[in-house]
């Protein structure tokens, strides 16, 4: 493969035959062929250039006009294909347009085409109280949150689904509302636990057999709640912590938290960024997508043997992290962020 002689080496060459150097030397010095530096050098010499001549390229397809017109395409709707892009802008300008030209002038303006990110729709209201949850507690360091247990219940699948059509956008925007794919929680799945963890490592894991209601969930509670803080360590002050599910916020929940906690931490609605127990369930998912599950017993017996391996290194870094994820709230105004 030819490769370019770069500018500073064509102008040893000249200078090499200014001082009356042979071409076969000029050769044997630039490491090229003695007809290679001839070329340079009649050129230099007819033409009083170093550099290549500038080359004409091949013409663009498209005006600038109208490269900013499928720009603007995109813009509006990120989930417009390459394909029908093509056909459209051909419809309108009556010239051949491909799919690759469409990809390149896209390229070229900084948008690529990506899988969308998951994240729950957040409506203006929560967004608002999501800012201000923030806020609030912004200040906390390490030895606030590392006082918390975290707390969730997850669905988890035996076969994952479909993935997301692609869409166009910028490296920077992957968070803007056009660019997520919105999710509801629980879409699906065959097996359903509840878990919690603290810094200090991941407290018990318990299976749910049937579907949770209030009762249900006090009888979670009762059974695994103490274990939890005493294998943990954590201090007689500990913050429980747990989301605004409806059965969460019955009067039964209520009351049995009272007696039984000393400290409650609200959680923001539509927030699972703020709970890094979510982390932990995304870890704990991919880990069982590397097995061979094929029914509810061997998707069990994964679950426990891989929450198990779970380290305290990783739970502490997830802990560590809530001041920054307050931070991204705060910057996003309520909005995703990347957690």
């Amino acid at each position: 493969m030819r490769t370019e002689i770069s500018l500073e080496t064509r102008k040893i060459i000249i200078d090499l035959k200014k001082k009356g150097k042979s071409l076969r030397e000029i050769a044997q010095i630039v490491g090229r062929h003695h007809t290679t530096i001839k070329k340079i050098i009649d050129k230099f010499e007819n033409f009083k250039l170093v550099e290549n001549f500038k080359r004409s390229g091949r013409p663009k397809v498209l005006t600038e006009r109208e490269e900013r017109q499928i720009v603007g395409i995109v813009r509006t709707n990120p989930r417009s294909s390459a394909v029908q892009i093509a056909k459209d802008i051909t419809a309108d300008t009556g010239k051949s347009v491909s799919s690759n030209t469409i990809r390149r002038i896209l390229h070229k303006n900084g948008f690529y085409g990506r899988r969308p990110r998951k994240k729950p729709f957040i409506s203006k209201v929560n967004k608002a109280k999501r800012l201000d949850y923030a806020r609030k507690y912004q200040y906390e360091d390490f030895s606030f949150w590392s006082n918390v247990l975290f707390t969730d219940e997850s669905k988890f699948e035996i076969s994952g689904g479909e993935k997301p059509r692609k869409i166009w956008r910028k490296p920077n925007a992957e968070f803007h509302d056009q660019n997520i794919q919105q999710t509801v929680k629980h879409g699906g799945g065959s097996v359903m636990v509840w878990g919690c963890f603290s810094a200090a490592g991941v407290g018990e894991l318990d299976f749910i057999e049937t579907t949770m209601n209030a009762k249900g969930y006090i009888g979670i509670l009762k059974k695994n709640l103490a274990p939890s803080i005493a294998a943990l360590g954590l201090p007689a002050e500990w913050i429980f912590q747990q989301d605004n599910d409806p059965k969460h916020k019955s009067n039964l929940a209520r009351e049995f938290l009272l007696y039984n906690t000393k400290k409650q931490l609200p959680h923001p609605p539509q927030s699972p960024d703020l709970n890094p127990i979510e982390n932990l369930w995304d870890h704990l998912d991919r880990q069982i997508r590397k097995r061979n599950v094929t029914s509810k017993e061997t998707l069990k017996s994964a679950l426990r043997e891989e929450w198990l391996k779970i380290s305290p290194e990783y739970t502490k870094t997830l802990v560590e992290s809530m001041p920054c994820r307050l931070k991204c709230v705060i910057k996003a105004k309520g909005r995703q962020t990347k957690y």
